[in-house]
Formats: C-alpha cells, structure tokens, sequence
C-alpha cells in the first residue's frame, strides 16, 4: 500500500486532470514520489523539482486508459472532468468526459487483475445533491442532482463504490465544495464567480457578480482541497464501509458575507470593484445548488477545511500573491 512520509507520498502516483488547478497544485506536493504520472487533455508541466512524466490524450478514447495503468500505479488520484457550466452546455461532451473517461479509467482498473488493488481517489462534488435542501445538508441526505455535472458525479461515486466493494480497486470519493479562491483566469464553471469577485478586486480588475448577495453556497480553499487529497490516499477504508463517498467539510457563506471578508482583508477600494450584473442562466443554475452541510463523517475522519472565509481571502493572498524569495 501507500508509504505516508508525514504529508507527502512515496508510490508510483497517476493523476489524471494534473494540468488544471487542483491537479498542479498536487503534483507541488508530491515531491517523494518514487513514479509520477501526469496525464490530463494537454501536456502538464510539473515543477523543476519534481520528477514527473507527462501524458497528453483524451481519457475517455479506447486504449488511452490501458495505457496509464499499465505500469500499476498503487495511486490514482482521478481529478479529470469537464465544469459544471460546460457540461450544462454541451452534455455530449459532458457525459464523454466525466462519464465515459471515469467508467473506461475504472474498467482498466479491473482488468489489470493479478491481486492488484490500488488506492483511487475520486474528486465528486457536492453537486450531487439537488433542492429542495434542509438547512444543513447531513451524511443521510440523499443524491438529486439537478445538473448533468452533478448528474455524472452522482454516476462516478456509485461506480467507484460498487468496484471497491467487488475488490476491483481501494476507493475513496471526495465530495468537494466549490474551491474558491481559484486563482488564474476566469473558467466555464458556473460557479466561477465566487472565486471572481475575491480574485479580481485583489488584483485590481473589475469583478461581475451574477446573483444577488443573498446566494449561500459551500466553500474551501484550494489549500484545504490538497489536505484533502492527501488525507484521503493514505486513510484506512475500513472505516469506511460500504459508504466510500463523503461530504468533505467547508465554509457555508453567503456573497454578501463574502464581500465583507473582502472588505475586512483588503479595504473598501476592493469591494468598490464588484460589479452587479445579473444573470438569469446563472442564477438559476446556482438555485439548485446545496447552500450548507454538517460534514460531521468526514470531520470526525480527520478531514479539516478553512476556519472562515477571511482565512480563506488569507490563504489565497498568502499562496497565489505573495512574492516567493528566489
């Protein structure tokens, strides 16, 4: 199984989807790993201290899935998908990445046979819920998605579930809240603008906001997202069960509560360059999305999210415009 070595990991380690966010702040952090496979729809880019060997192909094509577990990876962090707003638009293309790229990944998996059994760490979603909510969405809540992303979430956790129960590999799906701040520019989430109207104003640049500030959503930074990974490649499955799917726990803030974060962090002069501009399409998609949880499952398994939405303003600060020393 996988050697801890206090955070980091030594293993042979598959990401897919290392090129986005999440996935190249994970590869940062994997520098122990004794084989590391980056494979996402483009060429990734590993930092000059980490060894890694990159992939570029489409997840979802027949063979391309053979091809990266044919050196038995003993983890896999899964990250590759398409967004939620584009996946709204486009469902073929929605269904073909987050779908059939998961289900071929998964397959592959199960063909390799011969006692292997790797750790597979699956990146879900909390849009595997649907309205109408309760006031804090709890472990017992079931799955309504009322998007196709949360639709082919929904999919991928009952397909990991169902593969680690027949002994095809050892899962674990992380069920995670919008990550905000994202740093870098603006993607095709519809979610996007949460992490907009902190990251724009920081930087100087205008921000549109789309929804009115009454909006409650779930929030945890990108560092807290990389605890996650981390914790969950090494925990102990057993504690799991059958139930290998959590709610990863998080910040419940409304926009206007994020705004005054901002406020409290950077000064008026940030808030000032919010922009109101609503957006039906937006405001809709946004209505069927969960607004607060009590993660008491995941919590009590020693996963730990952001303390408040100032600390996660502070951690973006801290991580993506802090100048490093050379």
């Amino acid at each position: 199984m996988v050697a801890p070595l206090g955070s980091e990991l030594v293993a042979r380690v598959l990401i897919t989807g290392a090129a986005g966010m999440l996935g190249r702040k994970l590869v940062a952090r994997l520098t122990d790993a004794d084989e590391l496979v980056l494979h996402d729809i483009v060429q990734s880019t590993p930092p000059a201290r980490v060894k890694a060997r990159s992939v570029a192909s489409d997840l979802s094509a027949p063979g391309e899935a053979e091809k990266l577990v044919a050196g038995r990876p003993q983890l896999i962090f899964h990250l590759a998908a398409i967004v939620s707003g584009e996946a709204e638009a486009d469902v073929d293309k929605g269904y073909r990445v987050n779908l059939d790229g998961t289900r071929r990944l998964f397959e592959a998996l199960r063909a390799v046979g011969d006692g292997y059994k790797p750790r597979v760490v699956f990146a879900s979603s909390i849009a595997v819920f649907g309205a109408p909510f309760p006031e804090a969405i709890g472990d017992e809540f079931l799955c309504a998605p009322l998007t196709s992303y949360g639709t082919q979430k929904a999919i991928g956790e009952l397909l990991l579930a169902d593969y680690s129960r027949r002994g095809f590999f050892d899962g674990i799906g992380l069920r995670l809240p919008t990550i905000c701040v994202r740093p870098g520019k603006p993607n095709l989430a519809a979610s996007g603008f949460f992490s907009g109207i902190i990251r724009e104003p920081l930087a100087g640049r205008e921000a549109r906001l789309p929804v009115p500030k009454t909006v409650r959503h779930w929030f945890a930074s990108p560092r807290a997202a990389i605890g996650f990974f981390l914790h969950a490649a090494h925990l102990d499955t057993a504690s799991l069960g059958a139930r290998r799917n959590l709610t990863m726990p998080g910040i419940s803030a409304t926009v206007g509560e994020q705004i005054e974060a901002l406020r409290r962090v950077a000064g008026d002069a940030a808030v000032k360059r919010i922009r109101e501009e609503p957006d039906p399409v937006i405001q809709r998609i946004v209505e069927g999305w969960p607004r607060n949880f009590d993660a008491r499952r995941a919590s009590a398994l020693g996963f730990h999210a952001d303390g408040s939405f100032d600390e996660i303003i502070r951690s973006h600060i801290e991580d993506e415009l802090t100048p490093r020393p050379a």
